[in-house]
């Protein structure tokens, strides 16, 4: 089930309504600080992890 382009345009004109038109930059902002926030987290997490790896595999031969 996928929206259609009729569905999407009554979802943006929901939006207008609710918000109005001054509201919707600093919303949109707010939208796209979350989005690069996130992918910011995501991207610390896959370092943590390769950096983890890294140091296990350092004791592993260090042991051997």
């Amino acid at each position: 089930m996928s929206l259609g382009p009729w569905q999407i345009l009554l979802i943006l004109a929901l939006v207008f309504l609710l918000f109005g038109a001054g509201k919707l930059p600093r919303l949109m902002g707010d939208v796209a600080e979350g989005i690069k926030a996130f992918k910011r987290g995501m991207k610390d997490e896959t370092a943590s992890k390769d950096q983890d790896n890294k140091n296990a595999n350092k004791d592993t031969s260090k042991e051997a």
